[in-house]
């Protein structure tokens, strides 16, 4: 039986991004409870070459609402990118994730051939459907949220595998 792109995308990525959401809610309450201010973990990165974690939930959500667009041949909606807060950030994981609820199987099943083209800054890259969804866009945003589980786990936040790949 061949692989349904829909389940293949659409699901596994609500879920990271809904597991994201818990713990940044968790990071916000972290922060208020430890008198931090927020924007230190907001700001914080694990190495000063390595974006902080707002850009690291940013790259995850672009990716996520890219990549079903793409597949569905549609153009992926625009966001700022200006994000400061956790509230900020967690809306945006809501848009994203309400975004994402608006697609039908029938949309992305049968784009495992599509050709797909990304232009990023250093150069083009083109896909077939499957090996984009597979070999690119799941491990990216897996990379992404693993990096902000890591930022703030670094910075005290008591979370654990579970919090990662959440409650289903």
């Amino acid at each position: 039986m061949p692989i349904s792109m829909y389940l293949a995308s659409v699901p596994p990525m609500i879920r990271t991004l809904t597991s994201l959401h818990a713990m940044l809610g968790k990071a916000a309450a972290y922060a208020e409870a430890r008198k931090i201010d927020p924007s230190v973990l907001v700001n914080a990165r694990l190495y000063p070459d390595m974006f902080p974690l707002a850009r690291q939930v940013q790259i995850a959500t672009d990716n996520a609402k890219g990549s079903v667009s793409r597949l569905a041949g549609m153009e992926p909606p625009k966001y700022e990118d200006n994000e400061t807060g956790f509230v900020e950030l967690m809306a945006r994981i809501d848009k994203t994730i309400a975004f994402l609820e608006t697609f039908k199987p029938e949309q992305i099943d049968g784009s495992e051939d599509k050709t797909i083209t990304l232009n990023i800054p250093s150069r083009t890259l083109t896909f077939k459907g499957m090996p984009y969804l597979l070999d690119f866009v799941i491990p990216t945003i897996y990379f992404h949220v693993t990096i902000a589980y890591a930022i703030l786990r670094h910075n005290g936040l008591e979370i654990g595998k579970m919090d990662y790949i959440g409650s289903g």
